[in-house]
């Protein structure tokens, strides 16, 4: 067990003849009993302070291993995002190919038809201008033409030539 102040002042010494001076003595126990006080009391200080330090230091490296666990899901959440977001960039590249298909299906469909409804526009404009070249025709040869059988005869042609177109078309 190591010595208190306490026990440095009641150490008593056994006196002989040829003893050391009392009171010297005496002034140097109180020196040391000073200075073992003082090394106690800093001792005391110390032993606090590294409990605080090391207090200080539990409290640094929790909060390390707390930003390092966050470091890591923050990086895991970065990478969970990055590939979700890769995911849905492909999912809208596949979604606007389709969509491109289906408009050039739509216009091809539509220019097939519309290249249609032109050839029996012209089908129908080429027929017209035939009716209307006999019609014209007939009348014209109507009007050079003296007598009345020579418009009757002409009358049948003309119907003749309607009918011939009728069953053409």
């Amino acid at each position: 067990m190591p010595l208190t102040p306490l026990d440095i002042h009641n150490k008593e010494f056994a006196r002989r003849i040829r003893g050391y001076d009392e009171d010297e003595v005496n002034e140097f126990l109180d020196q040391v009993i000073k200075d073992y006080e003082a090394v106690i009391r800093e001792n005391k200080e110390l032993s606090t302070q590294l409990l605080s330090v090391q207090e200080k230091l539990d409290h640094f490296a929790n909060i390390e291993e707390t930003l390092s666990k966050t470091i890591i899901v923050a990086q895991e959440a970065a990478d969970e995002v990055k590939n979700n977001s890769k995911k849905e960039a492909q999912l809208i590249v596949k979604e606007a190919e389709k969509n491109a298909d289906r408009i050039v299906n739509e216009a091809l469909s539509k220019s097939r038809k519309i290249s249609l409804e032109v050839e029996e526009l012209k089908k129908q404009a080429s027929i017209y201008r035939a009716r209307f070249r006999t019609l014209v025709e007939a009348q014209l040869e109507l009007l050079s033409v003296d007598g009345w059988e020579a418009l009757e005869n002409r009358e049948q042609e003309v119907r003749e030539r309607e009918r011939e177109m009728k069953e053409i078309y």
